[in-house]
């Protein structure tokens, strides 16, 4: 399973908008995708359980990604995260 670090970029880090962003995206993927932050993981399509993290700004995170397309995948959810959306 393809994994990758990010460090989120919004200043305010993932509360409600930039968190429906990202898990619209992930659940657009079709494919399973987790997001952790210190050893908890959710499901990254699930906006209740990616806001439960508390997400902060400059927080590292990590996204796992399984199935066909992982690495396309990683692309774009990474790239949604390393954006300032509160800017």
């Amino acid at each position: 399973m393809p994994e990758r670090t990010v460090v989120v970029a919004s200043a305010h880090g993932l509360h409600a908008r930039p968190a429906a962003l990202f898990t619209q995206a992930a659940a657009k993927a079709g494919v399973p995708v987790q997001l952790t932050k210190n050893g908890r993981s959710v499901n990254a399509a699930s906006i209740l359980g990616v806001i439960s993290l508390g997400i902060d700004h400059g927080d590292e995170v990590l996204l796992a990604v399984d199935g066909e397309g992982a690495e396309d995948v990683l692309d774009e959810l990474s790239g949604l995260l390393t954006t300032d959306h509160d800017a």
